[in-house]
């Protein structure tokens, strides 16, 4: 894990320089963000006794609007008049993503990855090398738009992936792999680690990146496909949680970090 790509510190169970690494992929184990499962002990224990997982998400949704005071924004300390962004939560951040991975919901949501798991992001609308550059700076400003004035935003976050752990574990796969795929047209433009001509090259993957579990799909956005092995534990959402999101493109929500993939040309 290269050290410009991991913070020395973050707010899970394991160091970036562990989850963000090659190994982690080979060998996963959970992934738990400190303080969460302990204060939204309450909603795990309802969602033990629902059997439906739609019934579950109808609940996860009915949860994150009264915890956070959702649909009674004053109550929260939402005021029109002051400039907060207080309208912004977890639902417009994903959809705000579906339309644009770039914008300003994307860069609060590469802002929380880089908080909870120390994986700094490596691209957004162009490619953040240099901490004191301009790019960095102009994520910098949107990060901070973003975020500033939010309804917990980041704490929404830290709900919506624990409850997305939550439905592996009871399906059975928290510690196991998806097979998933992205399109691509250069692979030159994504960070490659390994040496060129590497039949299976290790890539550096900016920390929030979409994949799809069809490489039909994800064969539409690009002339080549990498296959990808992702831990269970690396998703933080995907469309069969809740079926009205990214259903599209039978999207998941990856933290990023080092992967070996398998490149597939048409």
């Amino acid at each position: 894990m290269p050290a410009a790509a991991r913070l020395p510190i973050n707010r899970c169970n394991l160091p970036a320089v562990i989850l963000g690494g090659l190994t982690y992929q080979q060998h996963p184990v959970p992934l738990v963000l400190d303080g969460v499962e302990t204060l939204h002990r309450a909603l795990f224990q309802h969602l033990d006794a629902v059997a439906d997982i739609a019934a579950r998400g109808q609940l996860f949704r009915d949860y994150m609007a009264a915890h956070f005071c959702l649909d009674q924004l004053e109550e929260a300390g939402y005021e029109p008049a002051s400039g907060s962004r207080g309208k912004a939560n977890w639902l417009r951040l994903l959809r705000g993503w579906s339309f644009d991975a770039d914008g300003l919901e994307g860069a609060a949501l590469k802002a929380w990855v880089e908080s909870r798991f120390g994986l700094p992001p490596r691209f957004h609308g162009q490619p953040l090398r240099d901490y004191g550059g301009a790019a960095w700076r102009r994520y910098e400003e949107m990060r901070s738009r973003a975020l500033y004035g939010t309804n917990a935003l980041e704490a929404q976050l830290d709900v919506l992936y624990a409850w997305c752990q939550y439905e592996f574990h009871r399906a059975g796969s928290a510690r196991g792999c998806l097979d998933l795929y992205r399109g691509v047209n250069r692979l030159d433009d994504h960070e490659v680690l390994s040496p060129p001509g590497d039949a299976s090259p290790v890539v550096l993957f900016n920390n929030l990146t979409s994949f799809s579990t069809s490489k039909e799909r994800a064969g539409e956005f690009g002339d080549a496909i990498l296959e990808v092995r992702v831990p269970a534990a690396k998703v933080l959402f995907h469309h069969g949680l809740l079926p009205s999101l990214l259903k599209g493109e039978d999207e998941y929500l990856v933290i990023g970090g080092v992967y070996r993939v398998r490149r597939w040309d048409f």
